[in-house]
């Protein structure tokens, strides 16, 4: 980057590791050292994205229109055919764009960043003297910040990025699990603020109990539904047939109820979000449709993570990425 001609800042701090502390580190030399240029803006971008070559024009017309303090884009996946696990990422990804971010924008409420494909605002950085959000999940953090201090994100969806997703599970467990643990810890510094915020009303309220939802862990409840009547299966083993035999068959069509009403609206979302996105989906026809069953397993995976992330101790790591060519199918787009 450097020899193409690029101001590139290096630094090197394994105590404090992570995006946020980097990005921090970032906005700091440069508001010091090119503050007085008059940048309106920064981008934000993962070294293996692709850029829509109408990205930040497209970006620019929306930051232009409305007063927003940053604006999150169109993240779509480069690598989506790859395999199962790298098409459900891309499934999970798209559906937050269309069916959370979208209609956030439509309804004048903040929106949500999500890692990578986003741009902040030069006189919030510098309200805030830099980038001070350092947990795990750093763009949540920043979301929940936003949503509390009364900040508006806001979406652009002709703003298009290609991101790359894991295609090992691996390194897809290790990636969720920090996603996980970071959700935790969001909860933890901001479900208070983000429960008194959603009582005042109007969009800032409704931002705020948005908000609240989305860092609230889902997973867990479910996990806990499924313990309890575990626990309860287990008691009802131990007493005399006559108090078993009328509880069991009651549990066992919960599990029933409970495993196919979670496929079937789990289905239903990742196959209407492919059925929105299918032109916009860089993969064969094939690849859309064989990978699309397999959405609910995805997601019922982040139970035992979700878990995990309860009782480990989590740190940043790098994600390994490999050079993928998956940018096929691109005339429809």
């Amino acid at each position: 980057a450097q020899n193409a001609g690029a101001v590139v800042f290096r630094r090197q701090n394994p105590d404090l590791s992570g995006k946020g502390y980097a990005l921090d580190f970032l906005f700091r030399r440069i508001l010091r050292e090119y503050g007085d240029r008059g940048y309106e803006g920064y981008f934000i971008f993962d070294a293996d994205n692709v850029v829509d070559q109408h990205f930040v024009a497209e970006m620019n017309k929306t930051f232009d229109r409305g007063g927003y303090d940053a604006i999150t884009g169109y993240r779509n996946s480069k690598n989506f055919g790859a395999n199962w696990l790298s098409a459900c990422y891309s499934i999970s990804f798209l559906q937050q764009c269309r069916f959370l971010n979208f209609p956030r924008c439509l309804l004048g409420t903040s929106c949500g960043v999500g890692g990578t494909g986003f741009m902040v605002s030069d006189r919030l950085l510098r309200s805030q003297g830099g980038w001070p959000f350092h947990l795990l999940t750093e763009d949540i953090e920043f979301s929940a910040d936003c949503a509390i201090s009364g900040r508006t994100i806001g979406y652009c969806d002709r703003a298009v990025i290609f991101d790359e997703q894991p295609t090992a599970f691996r390194q897809s467990w290790d990636q969720r699990l920090r996603w996980s643990k970071g959700h935790y810890q969001v909860g933890g510094k901001y479900n208070l603020p983000l429960l008194q915020g959603s009582f005042q009303g109007g969009k800032a309220g409704l931002t705020c109990y948005d908000t609240l939802m989305s860092v609230t862990p889902g997973a867990l409840v479910i996990l806990a539904a499924v313990l309890v009547n575990l626990a309860c299966a287990l008691l009802c083993k131990a007493q005399s047939v006559y108090i078993a035999a009328p509880v069991m068959p009651l549990i066992g069509r919960f599990f029933l109820l409970l495993c196919t009403g979670y496929y079937l609206l789990t289905l239903v979302a990742g196959a209407a979000t492919v059925a929105s996105e299918w032109r916009r989906i860089p993969a064969s026809r094939i690849k859309k449709l064989i990978y699309l069953p397999l959405y609910p397993l995805f997601l019922l995976t982040y139970l035992p993570i979700s878990l995990a992330a309860l009782f480990r101790n989590v740190e940043w790591t790098p994600i390994r990425h490999t050079p993928t060519a998956e940018m096929h199918h691109m005339e429809s787009y």
